[in-house]
């Protein structure tokens, strides 16, 4: 699918929580030394599988596809309350394995994230197997961040309305900069590249739902409150990351 805003972030791996803590998901950008990569990929697939396997702390790997970072991957471990990072395990040789099986193989430019799932403008209708994703970040302006997540709403509407069968997922950054842009991460989950040059005719769409011309009112809103957007596409990992991929969405 392909829509002047939908391109659809991140990932709720396993069923969400229903207590009051809210869910978070830990992102790592790993760039691999390119004279390494095989040393990297045999030290991450057997650190996550022994230390990451289970659970909140299980971790997941995907493989970036384009853009600035094509070649890196992610490590995405949750999601989880935040108060799970007071409890995190200490396995016996956790920080010892990843300094001497991992750590060598990088560069050593990295990023790091935490992003916190909101589930109230997401949709998980069904459990489902990670593949691939497409991930959009949108840069918020300025004291802009509450109309930003009521134009969401919208379109989550239109979403649950018209494609009631697609999974995504809207998250924000829990410690944003203005630097990055990296303020609200929209993710979409699909199995087959045909996904990407489908047209849904989105706004179309939107104007069924919300009224004749609505959709020229949502562009100019969404333009007041966000300037600028950046697409990745990750491809999961199997085989580098610590659980089966599988994802139990609550009914």
């Amino acid at each position: 699918m392909k829509t002047i805003f939908y391109g659809l972030l991140l990932l709720p791996f396993l069923a969400i929580s229903q207590s009051e803590e809210y869910a978070v998901v830990e992102n790592a950008l790993i760039t691999p030394n390119v004279t390494k990569i095989a040393e990297l990929n045999s030290g991450l697939a057997a650190h996550n599988k022994k230390y990451h396997k289970d659970g909140a702390y299980n971790a997941n790997i995907f493989f970036i596809a384009n853009g600035p970072n094509n070649g890196s991957y992610i490590w995405s471990m949750g999601p989880l309350p935040w108060s799970a990072m007071d409890a995190r395990p200490e396995l016996e040789g956790h920080d010892e394995d990843w300094n001497k099986n991992v750590l060598p193989y990088m560069m050593p430019q990295g990023e790091q994230y935490y992003w916190k799932f909101n589930s109230e403008l997401s949709n998980f209708p069904v459990d489902f197997t990670l593949n691939k994703l497409l991930v959009d970040y949108y840069d918020v302006k300025p004291y802009q961040m509450e109309k930003a997540m009521k134009i969401l709403e919208k379109i989550q509407k239109v979403m649950l309305d018209k494609f009631p069968k697609e999974t995504f997922g809207v998250y924000t950054n829990e410690l944003p900069s203005t630097k990055d842009g990296k303020d609200i991460a929209f993710v979409s989950f699909f199995d087959k590249s045909k996904w990407m040059g489908d047209d849904w005719k989105f706004a179309d769409k939107y104007n069924e739902v919300h009224g004749a011309g609505s959709f020229a009112t949502f562009l100019k809103d969404w333009e007041q409150a966000t300037q600028g957007k950046e697409s990745e596409l990750w491809y999961y990992r199997a085989e580098l990351s610590g659980g089966s991929g599988e994802v139990k969405t609550e009914k």
